[in-house]
């Protein structure tokens, strides 16, 4: 076993006025310049106290070593001071390094050394960090620099032959879902254009308590909808946060049967999802980034649910939808009433329902098992990284 700072030493440079890229780091594609990520402005308006990393340092960000957020510089670069920056010592390979530190053995090392909000096992990790000094502390099995060449070589290989078959079921998720919304569009485009206004009796707003994460069934206990949990069109009451006890319930926000709920605010993305209360829930109340949609009698609010989630009818809510940024949208109350969808006879909106309850089952199945193979093929990459660079699996006979 080798003292983990015997293996690397923590990089500091600053230079003022250096013209170098700013660098960002990725969980799948390491570190990589920022502009292939985002074309967002920086934020800073000088650079002048970023680290520069050099091609071939270790860098990662400190507060998301858990996750894996760090990779071998490709090029030199400038990083924020949320990265750490590292040189591998002689004899050390940079490629091992970040293996090492991207198996389930270190993090478990990790976890026990954490400091901050949230630390250790505790499942709210918010603020926690874990620097250099830490990180030199840890004992770990590095072998001399051909052995971990050889680890290297054989993690890249395998790993990328992982990573190809999980961005295969990733972009066949993404053409089932796009089969989703392209039949629930055609589905949904019949029928005489209506303003939204007038098939609805009643918009309501929910309630914002300061709620900690709980694991509700909506009955037992005093809960609030989270935002965002209607997506899929199933309602999930399981997607809910727990109503402390020295807060006051408030009747008046509580679900109803055959009411549908939409998502108000959240990504661009979310905003407008929306599913219809199933059943009963008397203990469970609307969060204040959802909306509460009652419709007039002779209107299906299934149909309407399908209709708000279909491709011209986001759309219209993607235009409407206000926000600082993409990440945070909100539509309005007046903009929910002016949108146009359109509306079949009674008997066709329940005929189409059936159809797309039947079709999108079949569709979200498949986007199941694609989701239940890319875990599987993450535990199992894992799994392979942590044998590897613990001397569990002896790569010359694996090659």
């Amino acid at each position: 076993m080798t003292r983990f700072g015997h293996a690397v030493e923590k990089i500091d440079e600053r230079i003022p006025g250096i013209d170098l890229p700013l660098m960002s780091v990725s969980q799948t594609r390491g570190v990589i310049r920022r502009s292939e990520l985002t074309d967002a402005p920086q934020r800073a308006e000088s650079l002048d106290s970023y680290k520069v990393c050099r091609a071939n340092d270790i860098v990662f960000n400190k507060m998301s070593i858990r996750s894996g957020a760090m990779g071998v510089a490709a090029e030199d670069g400038l990083v924020t001071y949320h990265y750490e920056v590292m040189r591998p010592r002689e004899g050390t390979d940079p490629h091992f390094i970040t293996y090492l530190m991207k198996s389930s053995w270190f993090t478990e090392e990790l976890i026990k050394r954490e400091r901050g909000i949230g630390a250790g096992n505790q499942a709210n990790v918010r603020t926690t960090e874990v620097p250099f000094s830490v990180l030199k502390t840890i004992d770990a099995y590095i072998p001399d620099h051909a052995e971990q060449r050889a680890i290297a070589d054989y993690l890249n290989r395998e790993t990328a032959r992982i990573d190809t078959l999980i961005d295969e079921q990733q972009r066949l998720i993404e053409l089932l879902r796009e089969r989703k919304m392209a039949a629930m569009a055609k589905a949904t485009a019949s029928g005489e254009p209506v303003v939204f206004r007038r098939i609805i009796t009643r918009i309501r707003q929910g309630w914002s308590p300061n709620c900690e994460p709980w694991p509700a069934d909506g009955v037992t206990e005093w809960g609030v909808l989270k935002v965002g949990c209607s997506n899929s069109g199933t309602f999930d009451a399981t997607e809910s946060k727990r109503l402390p006890d020295d807060m006051t319930p408030r009747p008046e926000f509580v679900v109803e049967p055959g009411e549908i709920v939409m998502s108000r605010a959240n990504s661009k993305e979310l905003v407008g999802a929306s599913s219809v209360v199933d059943r009963a829930y008397p203990r469970l109340m609307l969060s204040d980034l959802n909306y509460g949609l009652t419709v007039v009698n002779g209107v299906d609010p299934e149909f309407v649910s399908y209709a708000l989630r279909s491709g011209h009818v986001k759309h219209q809510i993607s235009l409407a939808s206000k926000g600082t940024s993409p990440s945070m949208q909100k539509i309005s109350q007046r903009d929910i009433r002016d949108l146009i969808l359109q509306l079949p006879s009674l008997d066709e909106q329940r005929r189409i329902v059936l159809h797309l309850d039947e079709q999108t089952a079949k569709t979200d199945a498949l986007i199941a098992e694609s989701e239940r193979f890319i875990e599987l093929a993450r535990e199992r990459r894992s799994a392979l990284i942590t044998a590897a660079v613990t001397g569990q699996i002896d790569v010359r006979e694996a090659a």
